[in-house]
């Protein structure tokens, strides 16, 4: 017994020490191995609060210049009001790209449904097929799908905003944070399938066990967080692709979440698993182009120990409140902390009572749940955190004029991308995020159809509803939430304060309360 509380004590003593570890490692020392002492004028100086008639006396720690050669040094914010692409290629990515990327998702649902036997033909035109992809879906796909509608905008945005902000610890807060949900899901997911297979929605599960009173309570907490999730996609897609090229701001947030309606209205779910996996490719492709260019690529980076020093010096010109030794490279940080237990609490909710990933299990082979969301869930994982690592930490090495209205509204990435690679990098982060943003649309679109014609319709209007009004209604639903949610996102726009940082920290506080009893209601 007291060996054993002696090895409990030893391993006690050896956590605490590796989580001072980051701390002991923190130490700047100004004007040694390549650490750079700023100004002492310019120690707490902002681009932004020290603006005077479109002048400020901000200068870049490093001298770095812009990717057409201007110096940083005067500039009052990053972007300043000047796109770095041309309006008509902002116009392009949206309607073009996006157009050429429905027919191409349109054609393999079209030649996928002739591919099928004759003898099964008419399974593939039935409401079933259409609301959970004929229950098929196998493990590899189902973890693809995961990946794509868990990759918001605020997963490249948000994840960067918070390593700009805090350094280290917010990317891993960020990644860890919003992982664990997915894993824990891939647990509902097989009592989805041994408890109620034949189900639609998770809805259905709440009416059999608790009636009408709480169905309908439900019911406005499930479409309330489908209406944050599309809100956060469109405020982090429409500001980005705004800043970058130009585009009418309202004008991207209606044509983003419509330019996914006319695949998913054709293909239903099954349209979301195939249009996933070109989406997932984009993104990943983009996030390792951008990681050999800051980490390994020619830059004025281009290697981890050009990274570090660069970071210890923007620590002695921006000391980061609450940090250990006020450095980004410490996990000893008590905002990074206060963020993560957010993140935790509020991605609980966006999982949990999120008909999209319920549809995700519904969809899936009995065999592929929990394979799919834990392989989904750890694929996840370096996404953000790569991103965060990567862009979000660059912003501070380049010590760029990025304010924090613009870090607020997910304009970090961007700001990075164009240092780097010019417009070429401004094309590929806006494509990139409009690949995760439409990703995650056409999911939400179909979760808010099924809810309307399963749990709203079918339940207290018509239960005899067929199969193929049901198909109609859910096309119906999937264009009107389509034009809907770009209507409120333009709303939350015209709201002073809101932005992508604010409702993505706010939205716990909306909906983290149904998480337990929709959990309870089915284990």
């Amino acid at each position: 017994l007291e060996c054993a509380k002696a090895m409990k004590m030893q391993r006690t003593l050896l956590f605490l020490a590796l989580l001072a570890l980051p701390c002991a490692l923190a130490e700047i020392t100004c004007g040694q191995g390549g650490i750079v002492c700023p100004a002492a004028d310019q120690i707490g100086k902002t681009p932004d609060g020290s603006c005077v008639n479109g002048m400020s006396s901000w200068t870049n720690l490093f001298g770095y210049k812009t990717y057409n050669n201007l110096p940083y040094d005067g500039m009052c914010s990053f972007f300043g009001g000047v796109p770095a692409l041309a309006e008509g290629l902002g116009w392009f990515i949206i309607v073009g790209l996006g157009g050429i990327f429905s027919l191409a998702v349109s054609a393999c649902i079209y030649f996928g449904e002739k591919s099928v036997p004759q003898r099964h033909q008419e399974e593939v035109k039935t409401s079933e097929h259409f609301n959970s992809a004929g229950r098929i879906i196998p493990s590899g796909l189902c973890a693809c799908d995961i990946v794509s509608k868990w990759t918001w905008a605020a997963t490249l945005l948000q994840s960067s905003n918070v390593a700009y902000a805090y350094g280290v610890s917010g990317p891993f807060w960020y990644a860890a944070g919003a992982t664990i949900q997915v894993l824990l899901f891939s647990i509902l997911a097989i009592e989805i399938k041994r408890k109620c297979p034949s189900i639609h929605t998770v809805l259905e599960v709440v009416l059999a066990r608790w009636g009408t009173p709480a169905h309908l309570v439900f019911l406005f907490f499930c479409i309330l967080t489908n209406f944050i999730v599309t809100a956060m996609l469109i405020l982090g897609g429409a500001a980005v692709v705004n800043a970058v090229t130009g585009v009418n701001i309202y004008a991207a947030s209606m044509l983003i979440p419509i330019s996914v309606v006319f695949y998913t209205m054709q293909g239903g779910l099954m349209a979301c698993f195939v249009s996933s996996w070109g989406h997932v490719t984009v993104i990943y492709l983009a996030l390792l182009i951008f990681l050999w260019k800051v980490y390994a690529g020619p830059s004025e980076l281009g290697s981890t120990d050009k990274v570090w020093e660069n970071l210890m010096s923007a620590a002695l010109k921006y000391p980061v409140p609450g940090n250990y030794d006020g450095t980004f490279l410490t996990m000893w940080s008590r905002s990074g902390i206060f963020f993560g237990i957010i993140n935790i609490v509020g991605n609980f909710g966006t999982v949990f009572v999120d008909q999209s990933y319920w549809q995700g299990a519904i969809a899936a082979r009995p065999s592929a749940t929990y394979k799919g969301y834990l392989l989904g869930g750890i694929a996840w994982f370096a996404i953000p955190f790569s991103m965060a690592t990567t862009l979000g930490l660059a912003g501070r090495a380049f010590d760029l004029p990025i304010t924090m209205n613009e870090s607020g509204s997910g304009l970090v990435p961007p700001a990075v991308a164009v240092h780097l690679l010019g417009p070429g990098g401004a094309f590929l982060v806006t494509f990139q995020l409009f690949m995760a943003v439409t990703a995650t649309g056409s999911s939400e679109q179909v979760a808010v159809a099924s809810l309307c014609v399963y749990d709203v319709y079918k339940r207290y209007f018509n239960p005899n509803v067929t199969g193929k009004q049901i198909i109609l209604l859910s096309r119906v639903g999937i264009a009107i939430w389509g034009v809907i949610s770009g209507v409120l996102s333009i709303v939350l726009l015209n709201i002073p304060g809101i932005n992508l940082g604010w409702v993505y920290q706010a939205m716990g506080n909306f909906i983290g309360s149904a998480v337990c009893p929709i959990v309870f209601a089915l284990v």
